[in-house]
Formats: structure tokens, sequence, C-alpha cells
């Protein structure tokens, strides 16, 4: 090491599940390998000393990648965060709690375990009298309860927590940024996959553009899932809007119908075939404290990407593609995981955990409403202020 490097500094990786494809794949590799950043090839300054890793199924990866990059595995976390010593001996912690076979609950929710990892993980903290930064993939947790619980760790110890999606910090075609302070009238995303592991994804991707308006983020007062053709009646009805949807439509580049069969252009906002490509349509009607109305439809058969539209109060309608490149490589995972290294390296979180809560949570609170007859549910525990950063911080 010359004397212009900084010290490398120590990583430790607790995850469920390390295969092909998998988020830890996505996401340890980076801090193995390195990841393209500012269009060169960028090897964080941290070296992976240890391993926590939950279920070893057909395909597993984490034996090998310990053999070729020479760190440990350990049979718990508190071993993995100690490092065969007494005492904390780590500077960052990523828990990967994606992939696995898991129990589902009633809502259809896969009940990953990052929740317990991470009080596992404070348990440490708290016994050593020590902290690192700590980032959390994707949910908080699948209870709203729970989340609070987590973000309410991270205060008490004051340490530095990062959680969520690749979704808000990937590339945008085009890139807009919403500037901090617009006035909106009301938002619209679109999403494809399944009800609870892409539908967070949808909606955190909406929370980074909507959090920036005047006032910022103020919670939610309401929530709704409707499906069927009740969603396309709520459109009609005023519920959500068909112009922003033709809006956010019109940034897809995977339009299904006639354009997928002969490259015809169509607008699916304006024709009968929508519903005939979207049998079971999903209305996520999410309303906000200070009013602002917003949706997430999740229209599986009409395209395959993720597009967001807003209305802003002057009446300009403003749109984006938030841009997921392939597989194998998933690029915009090493746009996360540059956030997450700012972190570890600054000490300081690039954006707040609190939109990785209020996604969370009112998530659970949308798929309790599927459940429980479509019904509306009013969310008074759902009144989570907070403020934008400056800085979007997307797109590589």
């Amino acid at each position: 090491m010359s004397a212009a490097e900084p010290p490398r500094r120590r990583l430790a990786i607790i995850t469920t599940v390390w295969k092909y494809l998998s988020h830890a794949q996505h996401m340890g590799d980076r801090f193995l390998v390195g990841y393209p950043r500012d269009g060169r090839w960028h090897r964080p300054p941290f070296d992976v000393v240890s391993l926590y890793v939950d279920q070893r199924p057909e395909g597993d990866l984490s034996a090998q990648r310990a053999r070729d990059h020479g760190f440990q595995i350990y049979p718990s976390i508190a071993e993995a965060l100690r490092c065969g010593t007494q005492r904390l001996a780590v500077d960052g912690v990523l828990i990967i709690a994606e992939h696995g076979d898991y129990p589902v609950n009633g809502r259809g929710q896969i009940l990953y375990p990052r929740f317990e990892f991470f009080e596992q993980v404070v348990k440490v903290f708290d016994q050593d009298g020590r902290t690192a930064p700590v980032f959390n993939d994707k949910h908080l947790s699948y209870s709203g309860e729970k989340a609070a619980r987590m973000v309410g760790h991270s205060r008490r110890l004051k340490f530095p927590f990062l959680a969520g999606s690749s979704l808000p910090v990937t590339w945008r075609l085009p890139a807009v940024e919403l500037p901090l302070g617009t006035e909106l009238d009301e938002a619209l995303m679109v999403g494809v996959g399944g009800s609870d592991p892409m539908d967070y994804h949808a909606l955190e991707a909406m929370q980074c553009m909507i959090e920036r308006r005047r006032g910022g983020e103020t919670g939610v007062r309401s929530v709704q899932l409707i499906e069927g053709d009740a969603v396309w009646k709520a459109g009609d009805e005023g519920r959500w809007s068909w112009s922003l949807l033709e809006a956010a439509l019109s940034r897809s580049d995977s339009l299904l119908g006639d354009s997928d069969l002969d490259s015809r252009p169509q607008n699916l906002a304006r024709n009968d075939q929508l519903p005939k490509l979207v049998p079971n349509p999903a209305a996520y009607l999410i309303e906000r404290n200070d009013g602002l109305r917003t949706c997430l439809l999740m229209l599986n058969g009409a395209l395959q990407d993720y597009c967001f539209a807003t209305r802003l109060k002057s009446g300009e309608e403003v749109s984006t593609q938030f841009f997921l490149p392939p597989t194998p490589n998933v690029t915009y995972s090493a746009c996360l995981m540059r956030q997450v290294e700012d972190m570890f390296t600054s000490g300081r979180a690039p954006y707040p955990v609190e939109r990785t809560q209020i996604v969370s949570a009112l998530l659970e609170r949308c798929l309790e409403s599927r459940v429980d007859g479509h019904r509306r549910i009013e969310t008074p525990e759902l009144s989570i202020s907070y403020q934008a950063p400056a800085e979007s911080r997307f797109g590589g």
C-alpha cells in the first residue's frame, strides 16, 4: 500500500443465500471484484473478511467465494461480526436477506429474516460498545412495526443505516430529477412482476420521486389495493389518471401486444388492447397526509419495465423510465452498491432510511387491504415525515 492510499476497511456480509443471480451474488461480488463507476472499473477499498449464510441450496457459491477471496464463513452472525475475536471486528455490515426457502404469511409475503438478522447485529453493537454502518437490502421487514423498531435501533445507537431498492439509483430514461420543493398534483407508477417481491421495487421508485415535493414526505393517510375490472373502473372514475398512464407508458421500451407482434406503434392507454393484455391488473391507491394522490399500477402482460409519471401543479406532466440493465451483469446493483460504499466510507447515509421504512409499512397495509376484501384502510401509524436529500444520486 502506498502512502497516499487509505487503509483498507473490513466488511461482513450477512445473507440468506449466495448463489448465481441471487442478491448476495449481485452485491457481494461488487466488493470482491469491483464494479463500473464513472466510466472506469472501480475496486472498493474494502476487504470482505467474514460471511454468515443462512441456507446453502443447490448451486451455493458461498464456499467457492470464500476460498477464492480468502474470507471466513462463520456459523453465527455474532461470530461473523467479531471474526473469531471477542469484539466487533468489521467496519461495515451488508445484510442481504432475499432468496431462500422461507415461510409465506397470509398476505403473500415471504418471511425473509431481515429484522431477525438486524436484531442480531444490533445485539453485538450493544454488547461490544461499538457500531458500524449497516446496509439492509430491499424491505426493512415484511412488518411495518418491525421496520420501525429497526429505524429506532439505528437512532438509539447513532450508526449510519441505509436500505432499499436499486430502482431509485439506477439510470433514468430520460434523466429526470424533480427540483426540491416541486408542487405536485398527482403521481402514478407502472410496474410488473409478482406481488410483494416486485411491487416493493415499484413503490420505492415512486417514493424517491414524490418525496421531493414541496413540504417533503408527510406520511400516508390511507391505502387500498384493488384488482381486476375494478382497476379500469377506478381510472374511469378519476381515482387514478389515464393521462398519467399514457405518459408513463410512453417511456416504456417493452410494450407488448401489437408492439411486440409486428413492431406496430400503439398507445396502450388509449385503446382496447390493455384489458386484454392485462387480465389481472392491480392498483395500489395511496393517499398522502398532504392530500397528494399516488397510484401504483401493476400491469403484468402490458410491458416489462418500470415507468413513472407525475402532473405538476402547473399542469405539466413529467415522466421517465427506471432503466434496468439485463442479466447477468444487472449493473443497476452496482449503482446501489456505490451508495453503500459511499456510506461505509463517509459514515453518512446518502438518503434517509425513512424512505424504505414508509414503503415497507405501506406495502404491508396494501396487501392487508387485498386479503380483507380490497377495502380502504386508514393508516394513522404511517405518519412518517422526512425530507429528501438535495441530490437524487441516480445513474451510475
